[in-house]
């Protein structure tokens, strides 16, 4: 592992390596909060790991670094919006800053995505809407990772969704979720790492169970839940990319290849909790749900319980106060990849 890294240095550095490869600072100050707050997170799969990935599409002209979003139609509390090709998470974070303002109008708004592209940590857009007062849904389909149900070939994303919400003295509440028994990303990830994954996350090409990150890359990954995580995967990639007017199935181009248009759609939710009641209540109430929730009696081995987003913010506090470590394949990847851009890495 490399030394502690101060989260802004690395933000920095991200940021710099993106504006490097022809892009204009705001957009390129997104996509590398996205990253560092993965990391901070304790997510590597969706942090800096994925940096040089963005930066090769982009370089290709498969993504196009400086397209602005458009909102183009809907009417009352729904919008849609075009994303121009462009880094998917600039498109998301215009489309969940779109539904927050029409939840104020309407008490609810929602943001139909097409032509955007793979943006990351579902919940970083979802915190957005909680932070706002809102509960907050994302939904985004993504490139072929697993089989339809009873198949051995890939036809169908992992499609995260994620939820959020305030939730009083607490860090908010946040759900973020692939349909397939693991993110993709934690397959490179072990990869990188030279280590083996566990039985249940992923079948070779023949459709046999492997503990091989790289053979299963090249195979499937399982949904999760069996039949269920294959069944509301498909039901993402329909609110997704068949609602928007977007690419779906296996049409969709993710990250991991450096050319290639995307395609990928999302759906962009937010409830302004105050239409429903006021949001002090609401809060309070959220306190009672997360007190009784860690009051459970524990199982033998648990040491506590928490409430989803807790051990996400208890990384966040801690990191921020002592620095990131990057996995060492990781840190001498984005060095050297960074060197080539005339870059100096701060690890």
């Amino acid at each position: 592992m490399s030394r502690p890294v101060p989260h802004e240095a690395l933000r920095r550095f991200a940021s710099d390596c993106i504006q490097a490869v022809g892009v204009n600072a705001q957009a390129a100050d997104i996509v590398a909060d996205t990253l560092v707050q993965a990391d901070l997170w304790g997510h590597q799969s969706h942090g800096v790991m994925r940096l040089f990935w963005y930066a090769e599409r982009l370089k290709s002209g498969a993504v196009s670094g400086n397209a602005e979003p458009l909102t183009d139609g809907g009417f009352g509390a729904i919008a849609t919006m075009d994303g121009q090709g462009g880094l998917g998470q600039v498109v998301a974070h215009s489309a969940m800053s779109k539904a927050i303002a029409l939840s104020r109008d309407f008490g609810i708004g929602a943001v139909a995505v097409r032509n955007s592209g793979h943006f990351g940590t579902a919940m970083y857009f979802t915190r957005l809407a909680a932070l706002a007062g809102c509960v907050g849904f994302i939904s985004t389909n993504a490139s072929p990772a697993m089989a339809p149900w009873g198949g051995k070939e890939r036809r169908v994303g992992t499609n995260p969704w994620s939820w959020a919400a305030p939730a009083g003295r607490h860090a908010p509440m946040m759900l973020d979720i692939a349909n397939t028994s693991v993110a993709r990303g934690k397959l490179y990830l072990a990869r990188q790492r030279n280590e083996r994954i566990p039985d249940g996350w992923a079948m070779d090409a023949d459709g046999n169970a492997t503990t091989d990150p790289a053979a299963g890359i090249a195979g499937t990954i399982l949904p999760m839940a069996g039949h269920k995580g294959y069944a509301i995967s498909t039901i993402m990639d329909m609110l997704s990319g068949i609602l928007p007017g977007s690419r779906f199935g296996s049409s969709v181009v993710g990250p991991y290849v450096p050319d290639g248009v995307s395609g990928a759609g999302h759906l962009a939710l937010a409830i302004d909790i105050r239409a429903a009641r006021p949001r002090e209540a609401f809060e309070a109430d959220m306190e009672r749900l997360i007190d009784e929730l860690k009051a459970t009696p524990l199982q033998p081995g648990a040491d506590q319980i928490y409430y989803p987003g807790e051990i996400e913010a208890m990384s966040d506090a801690r990191l921020r106060r002592y620095g990131i470590r990057l996995p060492k394949d990781t840190a001498d990847e984005l060095r050297d990849k960074a060197g080539e851009l005339g870059i100096d890495a701060p690890f």
